[in-house]
């Protein structure tokens, strides 16, 4: 059941980074990332109300879980996701989801220090295949071209990267660490995308101008970004149902296999215009080496 919850994760997290691609072409990410995360809260709110009226036990309130699902939606919700969204639309969905799937190896190093998941050397030996996997898919890119980053646009998609990863890998050891003394994944999921909200609308500068903006904004745009708040809160949930289930690590692990889905739509849908080549496939197949390295152990 965990592995099954894990991969429905993972269907949704690659059908996110698909989506992103088109939302990002028709709106700013500034105003479509507050779309997604008030699509995340009400919809993550629709369903805890539906988990209440179906749960026999009373919902009780424990403070320090809901702590750490709190800051998870800082550290994996408003940091992690929005620098995704920046990864993808510099060096689009293919590279990006590599970048994704490479997360688990910063939650195995938070979940060893935050829960005490023990990481060895053959896990350290893997962490080395997935990095150098990451670094060959950038290789061979050929001519720079608004699908084929180079210079300073490559370095620049790296960093976001690398940022976006670092989020999702602490963020997701927090919620495994919340989920281990309170099993609510659909509250969690919430309190973490409210958060989050909180934070974006705190942080983003001329609020009120931005706002106005939406109502300008093109309407399949917006509905492509609502269309990203639905997966990513199914996502979420789903992931943290996992993790109750199988270690932190590995349901993460699983959950981040999005290239095994968004190599082959990549090539069908945007016709290889990312101008993958045959670097992209050998790291590509170097990250997914790695993980299943990983789940095997």
């Amino acid at each position: 059941m965990g592995i099954t919850l894990a991969l429905a994760s993972m269907l949704c997290f690659a059908a996110n980074i698909m989506v992103s691609r088109s939302a990002l072409a028709r709106v700013p990410i500034e105003l479509g990332f507050l779309v997604v995360l008030v699509v995340n809260v009400l919809l993550g709110g629709a369903l805890f109300g539906i988990d209440l009226l179906l749960r026999r036990a009373p919902f009780a309130i424990r403070w320090e879980q809901a702590g750490w699902f709190a800051l998870a939606g800082i550290v994996g919700t408003y940091l992690g996701r929005r620098m995704l969204y920046d990864t993808i639309r510099v060096l689009g969905p293919a590279r990006s989801s590599v970048f994704h799937s490479s997360s688990p190896v910063f939650t195995l190093v938070a979940a060893w220090v935050l829960v005490g998941e023990r990481l060895g050397g053959y896990e350290l030996g893997l962490m080395a295949l997935v990095i150098s996997g990451l670094w060959i898919t950038q290789l061979g890119a050929g001519a720079a071209t608004a699908h084929r980053p180079a210079g300073e646009t490559l370095r620049r998609g790296a960093l976001y990267g690398v940022l976006t990863v670092s989020g999702f890998g602490v963020g997701n050891a927090i919620r495994g660490l919340a989920m281990r003394g309170w099993n609510e994944p659909v509250f969690g999921t919430l309190l973490g995308a409210s958060t989050a909200l909180v934070a974006q609308l705190a942080t983003t500068r001329d609020l009120p101008r931005k706002l106005a903006g939406l109502r300008r904004a093109d309407r399949g745009g917006l509905a492509l970004y609502a269309a990203s708040g639905v997966v990513t809160v199914l996502g979420q949930m789903f992931l943290l149902a996992a993790m109750r289930r199988m270690p932190i690590a590995l349901a993460a692990l699983v959950s981040m296999t999005t290239p095994l889905v968004i190599f082959p739509l990549s090539l069908l849908a945007y016709r290889n215009r990312e101008g993958l080549t045959r670097y992209s496939a050998l790291g590509a197949g170097m990250v997914l080496a790695g993980i299943a390295l990983l789940a095997l152990r």
